[in-house]
């Protein structure tokens, strides 16, 4: 039998070769750099130093400013913008016309499939002092703002609902696609409104799909760097400094290699915990 196991194993390794080879030897010399005080520039050679990078984080206000601020942005974009925005997207298209269906895709697909920095570009170009927000409320005659200055954090978060929820979108258009109609008509047929068949049908028949989307939007949304950088470049005065943010900062302008791999690995380690949370909960369902 072990024999056996051994000969099912032997077309897997290859890729557990190729994946210890480039994922996990540079995630190891990553974990053993977290622990040394390299430097770009200034620096002969580097020294093993602990646990100094760790406590020097969780004692800098611009880190923890950072965590709280990557924390907002995750729940304003990705739990709250992206997956609600998705599922009334996939819910209105499925009972839309097909040319309503083809448009609505048609627009929301091509503002995911845009580059980062280009998606970037454009609402720096909306939420700007003198941008398309502004002139738009002038024409209301309502107070204009610089938004960027003022409100970095949710602009930043708008531009990432309006970036990313595509992916949602998608992904529940399948789910819903699979929910039998006989059911929903039963049920519409017992009396149940739209909330109760909502409620009671539609969300516990999806609700891996849900589970499996939040865990992927989670970790996207926590890599985010290429369109906050952009927008505000973590500014003004760390107001939107999100943990890949600082963590670039402190590696590459500030040459601090050590620090700012120790940041990623925190980071790292963030991701991880939301993962093990959308896991367990996927397990616990029946």
């Amino acid at each position: 039998m072990r024999g056996r196991s051994l000969v099912r194993l032997l077309p897997l390794s290859p890729a557990v070769v190729l994946l210890l080879l480039f994922l996990g030897g540079p995630l190891a010399y990553c974990v053993y750099i977290a622990f040394t005080d390299l430097q770009l520039t200034g620096q002969a050679e580097s020294s093993f130093v602990g646990l100094e990078n760790f406590r020097t984080a969780f004692q800098d206000e611009a880190f923890l400013n950072a965590v709280w601020l990557t924390l907002v942005f995750t729940v304003l974009s990705s739990l709250v913008g992206q997956n609600t925005l998705g599922l009334v997207l996939a819910g209105l298209m499925r009972r839309a016309s097909r040319p309503v269906r083809t448009l609505t895709g048609g627009i929301v697909v091509t503002a995911w499939v845009l580059p980062e920095v280009v998606a970037g570009f454009l609402l720096y170009a909306f939420f700007r002092d003198q941008g398309t927000l502004n002139a738009v409320l002038g024409l209301l005659r309502l107070p204009a703002q610089n938004w960027l200055f003022s409100l970095p954090v949710l602009a930043v978060s708008f531009a990432n609902v309006w970036r990313g929820t595509a992916f949602s979108m998608l992904v529940y258009s399948a789910a819903l696609n699979d929910i039998p109609r006989e059911i929903e008509e039963a049920a519409e047929m017992d009396g149940a409104g739209g909330w109760r068949r909502a409620w009671h049908i539609t969300l516990p028949m999806i609700r891996r799909s849900i589970g499996t989307n939040l865990m992927l939007n989670t970790l996207q949304t926590l890599s985010v760097f290429g369109l906050i950088w952009v927008m505000t470049r973590g500014g003004p005065g760390g107001k939107s400094q999100t943990l890949p943010l600082f963590m670039y900062e402190q590696a590459f302008q500030n040459s601090l290699i050590g620090y700012g791999t120790a940041v990623a690995l925190l980071l790292l380690l963030v991701g991880s915990l939301f993962s093990v949370l959308y896991l367990r909960l996927l397990r616990t369902e029946v």
